[in-house]
């Protein structure tokens, strides 16, 4: 990343953070901006020709410390710690995932393909599986466009910021009752909501009026809160 306004941008969108990791840190641009800001940061690099070039430009800076290694295997750390970062595309299905199953990850601010932001953050109008079986644990968000001229090479696509936030409460206790719920709704047996939801549970049409959920309607088109209205009007109906 070469547009520095850029980089502001997402440092101000990940707010005030102590630990961060970051994956793919590349040539250090953002990581520098992390550490300006007060953060320690972890900055993972699995090229180990990039992450020497790294570890020699960063040496005489305070709160940094380069990984050469894959991000995807590190442990995440048991305090409270936040993930940012300018991400390989290929990988950003897998980065998100270990961002939700860290337990002790506050947030993370990740560039990703504005089209992966715009699908999980509900932009289209639509909705997906993983937005929706994280919403009571998870809150997402999108935080911003970057154009692809901010990168160099320059990328086929543009950019945008994901935000993806710890809720200091969840909003859903039973997590795997939730998820089972959910999965059911989107497995698409057959072709609607209600339709999948009545072959394992009674009092579904009760449950989608609650939520205001018409018949027959699409399951990419469920806000993640409704689901969770479905799921409190379903607790113990099968």
């Amino acid at each position: 990343m070469v547009d520095q306004q850029a980089i502001e941008r997402i440092v101000a969108a990940a707010g005030p953070v102590d630990q961060v990791l970051e994956p793919g840190a590349g040539q250090g641009a953002l990581t520098r901006a992390l550490a300006g800001r007060g953060a320690r940061v972890s900055a993972y690099e699995i090229d180990p020709l990039v992450a020497g070039k790294l570890t020699a430009r960063t040496r005489d800076l305070p709160g940094i410390r380069v990984v050469r290694g894959d991000f995807l295997k590190a442990k995440p750390p048991r305090e409270p710690f936040a993930v940012v970062g300018n991400i390989p595309f290929s990988v950003t299905a897998r980065i998100v995932d270990w961002c939700l199953t860290a337990p002790a990850l506050t947030s993370a601010t990740l560039v990703t393909q504005l089209e992966y932001a715009r699908k999980r953050t509900g932009d289209y109008g639509r909705w997906s599986l993983v937005t929706a079986a994280s919403w009571p644990w998870q809150h997402w968000s999108l935080a911003g466009q970057i154009a692809r001229n901010s990168f160099r090479p320059v990328p086929s696509v543009d950019s945008a910021i994901l935000r993806i936030t710890r809720r200091p409460e969840p909003l859903v206790q039973d997590r795997r009752a939730y998820t089972e719920l959910v999965d059911l709704g989107f497995s698409g047996v057959g072709g609607s909501v209600d339709a999948s939801l009545r072959t394992r549970y009674r009092g579904v049409d009760a449950a989608l009026a609650r939520a205001g959920i018409s018949p027959g309607t699409l399951v990419c088109h469920v806000h993640p809160d409704q689901w969770i209205t479905v799921y409190e009007a379903l607790a113990g109906q099968r």
